[in-house]
């Protein structure tokens, strides 16, 4: 059983006073109160590091809060650890003998399953065991206004990566509690490509991994197929026949795979109306791949759309279409970019691999896929100050959960403000 140290609950007979201390005094910042009416009691939640303290204000008088403060007046009430399973932590204690409060695991705060062990099994100490809720992947198309034009967020799917490799030299107990790990170390992805819809028609921007992965490569990735860009182009009211330009931000597999289609013992345009907007150095790279990239350039995916005459290839930062331009980052590739979405006065931005999810804010979560990480990390910081600033929608594409937000901070904590 793999326990982590959650939060620390602390029962409180004067929710001011306690205030008054850990808001006011240390400064700490205090989230928004959540009655648990279960258990007849108010938590607030105050987050510490990667563990958190929790005030526990009695909603009743009869509520286990309540007694323990007129048994044993305020104070340390009880230690949450976290635990993956917390039916099978359940299982593991009761076949040991372990002397328990719950049974069964039942509803505690945030929507998580808890279940106590006995003071009496743990030398006199109160311990919660806390499966967190699991937040469900975010796989609706989504549409919204922007100035003149349309955006459209929609995916191809989800797949899944090795942990350590999305998060680089981060420590896996910082980046985990963020992105939990499969039993091979995989954590779960998107696949989310933008399609702006203007009067000069409609653009795709990344187009997910498409379906001619074999087997090996559908274990390996752990690609879900159950929803895909088919479904989420016509949730949206478009195909694939609907596109007008397809626009590669690189050309990895997870970002321009769905370019093209098996027909029959052919590949073919996944978009047969649409011309190819691809950087001509990041196709010389993709064609001449080396060890180091060759297993995320399948030429399969861009090579036949120049056999088939529909790449529309151009040279450095640029705008494409009205609205819509490019900006090299390089860093994880040497000529990996971002693409810029500007109408009435706002300004969106499809971050690709340079943030790719939400957990990728802070500036040194630099993925181990990175070719060029000092270049990606020199990019970031001062795009980040710079999209802080000026209050850039970021679209991220790997986010299973967050498809869209503008990125906050405070006293030097940054956090995403959902928007998608």
């Amino acid at each position: 059983m793999k326990a982590t140290l959650d939060h620390i609950g602390i029962a409180v007979k004067d929710l001011d006073q306690a205030l008054a201390f850990y808001r006011d005094a240390l400064g700490l910042e205090v989230e928004a109160p959540e009655d648990v009416e279960s258990q007849r009691v108010r938590a607030h939640f105050i987050p510490v590091g990667e563990s958190a303290l929790e005030l526990l204000e009695a909603t009743a008088p009869d509520s286990a809060i309540a007694r323990y403060i007129d048994k044993r007046g305020p104070g340390v009430h009880h230690i949450t650890l976290r635990v993956e399973d917390i039916h099978a932590a359940v299982e593991h204690l009761k076949a040991r003998g372990v002397r328990l409060v719950d049974q069964e695991p039942r509803p505690g705060a945030e929507g998580a399953l808890v279940a106590f062990i006995h003071p009496s099994a743990a030398h006199g100490v109160l311990v919660e065991l806390k499966e967190p809720a699991r937040p469900r992947p975010n796989l609706a198309a989504r549409r919204m206004a922007w100035g003149d034009l349309e955006l459209v967020s929609v995916s191809d799917g989800l797949f899944r990566l090795d942990g350590g490799a999305m998060f680089g030299v981060v420590p896996r107990p910082l980046w985990e509690t963020r992105l939990p790990v499969d039993d091979r170390n995989r954590v779960l992805l998107s696949m989310r490509p933008l399609v702006v819809e203007a009067e000069w028609g409609r653009m795709i921007v990344d187009c997910g991994a498409g379906d001619k992965m074999d087997a090996k490569q559908l274990d390996m990735y752990g690609f879900d197929r159950t929803r895909h860009l088919d479904h989420a182009l016509a949730d949206a009211g478009l195909s694939a026949e609907s596109i007008d330009v397809a626009l590669a931000t690189h050309l990895h597999f997870d970002h321009f795979g769905g370019a093209t289609r098996r027909d029959g013992a052919a590949l073919t345009p996944r978009f047969p109306r649409a011309r190819y907007a691809i950087r001509a150095a990041e196709w010389e790279d993709a064609t001449h791949p080396h060890e180091r990239n060759r297993a995320s350039y399948l030429q399969d995916d861009f090579v036949p759309l120049k056999e088939a005459g529909v790449v529309a290839f151009y040279e450095g930062d640029q705008s494409i279409e009205p609205g819509v331009r490019v900006v090299r980052t390089g860093g994880h590739t040497g000529q990996h970019q971002i693409v810029f979405v500007e109408s009435g006065g706002r300004t969106a931005v499809f971050t690709a691999d340079l943030i790719p999810t939400t957990a990728h804010v802070q500036n040194a979560w630099i993925m181990g896929y990175d070719l060029f990480p000092m270049d990606t990390l020199a990019f970031k910081k001062r795009f980040i100050r710079e999209a802080i600033d000026r209050e850039y929608l970021i679209f991220f594409e790997h986010d299973p959960f967050v498809a869209a937000g503008y990125i906050r901070e405070r006293d030097g904590r940054r956090h995403v403000e959902q928007v998608l």
